[in-house]
């Protein structure tokens, strides 16, 4: 079956019939079936794409016909990783939860942001595409300011205005395109081959920009997230940091710069530049963090600062190294927030300051919380290793002093990573935790997982970088600025 409509369909459907299950014991089942069942749908996709730089397992219907809107999905080299990442980690973070109470609402909700994510990889017509974005949105809201910490209602209001403030930009933004399309159309195609003064493009980068720099999220539009990712449940902070800001980061690739190349070239050294300061900014406020969450926080948006340079970057280098490195960003930062959920649930706390020597009492978490850490910073035969090292290469060719900038990340990442884990598994263990117990059945099986994938991608990334190959050299070489 390579019909995409399916992996819409399942992840509705079972949001549906989960919003009214209130047993904890048979909504995490079912939430993990249909995940399961979704994984399971998506390997056809996977065998059946052929490399090259075509759009493939198109659908297309009239949705809205008065105003020429139809519902348009479609998969290329680009997207399709985006599509596994999504359909790979939901029924991870699904199982992740089984330790949680959580009700048929909470499943719910996360399904039904899953067909959001999955909406904005597929579309190709732009009204399809903010539907998804907004959808996205509905649901991770409710998931953090219901099942979050502390002062949650404020910090989640707060993530939700700035990131539908940006949203409403680019609904501006995509309506203006539209009325210029000869065929009065929201059609990705239709926009790409508009020819915009300079004057237009300009203004169309910033209200693109700044909705996607707002979501991924790049300085100095970040100041939602520390506050979001760490009060939010750990499934929310998995979202988040996993999937959701890879929306941003596809955004840029997808429709800011084809449809706006004039603005690209007149603002992207200012994106780049911002980028940069953000990878810097953060890896150094991230030395000092005492929470182990905020710390990842921080480090999630050094990362994607990174990510985004190499976006900015726009040759095929940097592109290639942004789409594996979206890949491997979400794997190793679910993992880690899942470590530190796991110590917050043994020791009862998160503080740098409370923990240490739990190496002695926790060897297989010790073992794999270190293994996904070399990910993290890049470390050879690991995920993250080739997916910087395009990214450096690609900023090397823009200019020698970008990529010396963009270098700093490898070294402050292994500071601050490496302080973590001596903060927490290294040094005199504390009487409290003599007694806790390390990681078993579903948690050690959990972190398996992760760690096997850290080193496929390590060992093996051309099993994504051959997927995007065709896909982002067509795109480098019709865009040039």
């Amino acid at each position: 079956m390579d019909n995409l409509f399916i992996l819409l369909l399942v992840p509705l459907l079972g949001a549906m019939i989960l919003a009214f299950v209130k047993t904890p014991s048979t909504a995490k089942w079912l939430a993990l079936g249909f995940s399961v069942l979704q994984l399971l749908l998506t390997l056809p996709f996977i065998c059946k794409f052929n490399p090259d730089a075509t759009v493939q397992f198109t659908q297309s219907f009239a949705w809205i016909s008065r105003f020429t809107i139809h519902f348009h999905i479609a998969v290329d080299g680009i997207s399709l990783p985006l599509l596994v990442l999504t359909n790979g980690l939901i029924p991870w973070i699904t199982l992740s939860s089984f330790a949680k109470k959580y009700t048929g609402n909470f499943y719910a909700l996360l399904l039904f942001m899953q067909m959001g994510l999955l909406l904005v990889f597929m579309a190709q017509d732009a009204f399809t595409f903010y539907v998804g974005w907004e959808i996205a949105l509905i649901p991770i809201y409710f998931i953090c300011a219901l099942w979050g910490d502390g002062d949650r209602i404020r910090i989640t209001m707060k993530f939700f205005i700035y990131t539908f403030l940006g949203s409403l930009l680019m609904l501006l933004a995509i309506l203006y395109l539209y009325q210029q399309t000869a065929s009065k159309d929201f059609e990705w195609a239709s926009f790409r081959a508009l020819s915009l003064p300079e004057d237009t493009q300009r203004w169309i980068f910033w209200a693109f920009f700044l909705a996607f720099a707002i979501k991924i999220p790049l300085f100095p539009f970040h100041s939602w997230q520390p506050d979001t990712y760490t009060h939010a449940p750990s499934a929310g902070t998995m979202l988040l940091a996993g999937i959701m800001l890879k929306m941003g980061i596809y955004g840029l690739i997808r429709w800011l710069i084809p449809i706006a190349p004039l603005g690209v070239a007149a603002y992207g050294p200012i994106a780049l530049i911002l980028a940069l300061i953000g990878l810097v900014y953060a890896s150094i406020i991230a030395f000092k963090q005492n929470d182990a969450k905020r710390l990842l926080a921080y480090s999630s948006i050094a990362h994607v600062g990174l990510i985004s340079a190499g976006v900015f970057a726009w040759n095929t280098l940097g592109l290639q190294g942004a789409v594996l490195q979206m890949v491997n960003h979400g794997i190793s930062v679910v993992g880690l927030f899942y470590v530190i959920d796991i110590l917050q649930a043994r020791a009862g706390s998160r503080s740098l300051a409370d923990l240490g020597g739990l190496a002695k009492r926790m060897p297989r978490l010790s073992v794999l919380f270190l293994l996904l850490i070399m990910g993290a910073i890049g470390l050879p035969l690991t995920n993250g290793f080739i997916g910087e090292f395009l990214l450096l290469k690609g900023l090397y060719q823009v200019g020698i002093w970008y990529a010396a900038v963009a270098g700093l990340t490898l070294i402050f990442g292994a500071v601050y990573m490496l302080r973590l884990y001596q903060k927490t598994m290294l040094g005199p263990l504390a009487e409290t935790y003599v007694a806790v117990k390390d990681i078993q059945g579903r948690e050690f099986v959990l972190l398996i997982i992760a760690a096997i994938a850290v080193l496929y991608l390590g060992i093996f990334p051309n099993s994504v970088l051959q997927l995007s190959e065709a896909a982002v050299g067509q795109l480098t070489e019709q865009i040039q600025f």
